[in-house]
């Protein structure tokens, strides 16, 4: 099944495509790999989940920052090639948690973006991770996550 075909039957809508807030492109392609710059639990210009996790944020909060992350950066992916079905692999994710001191579940917040690329991609979706706890993110956003993959 295709990835749009996936994401249709999973009933996900991608949320409106974000906007670089600083001076920087969302998507760059070179070597033969796309980058995706840093995304945040966006719905539009407003970050919908802010604080920390295990302080502000519960562990399912979190994740479900994560997830939506994801769903930015397959809104970043269709809007620069035209449809997903172009995704090869996804490589690597880059997430960064930010959290209470105390919070050391950053690899489960995370599994909320990485689970919703495998389920979109299938074995395409699987990729390498480094999971990072921060004391803050731009706009107090609960987290971040990059994306580098390669298309067809």
């Amino acid at each position: 099944m295709s990835a749009e075909a996936k994401l249709a039957s999973l009933k996900l809508e991608l949320p409106e495509v974000p906007q670089p807030v600083g001076s920087y492109t969302s998507l760059l392609v070179t070597g033969g790999f796309v980058f995706l710059s840093g995304l945040l639990p966006r719905r539009g210009a407003e970050v919908v989940y802010r604080g920390k996790a295990g302080a502000d944020l519960s562990l399912e909060d979190a994740s479900s920052a994560a997830r939506l992350c994801a769903l930015n950066a397959l809104a970043v992916i269709r809007h620069g090639f035209g449809t997903l079905d172009r995704v090869e692999r996804i490589v690597r994710l880059t997430g960064y948690v930010q959290s209470h001191p105390q919070f050391f579940d950053h690899p489960r917040v995370l599994n909320g973006a990485s689970d919703l690329l495998r389920e979109v991609f299938g074995e395409a979706g699987i990729h390498v991770r480094s999971a990072v706890g921060v004391a803050s993110l731009p706009a107090n956003a609960a987290c971040e996550i990059e994306l580098t993959l390669k298309v067809r």
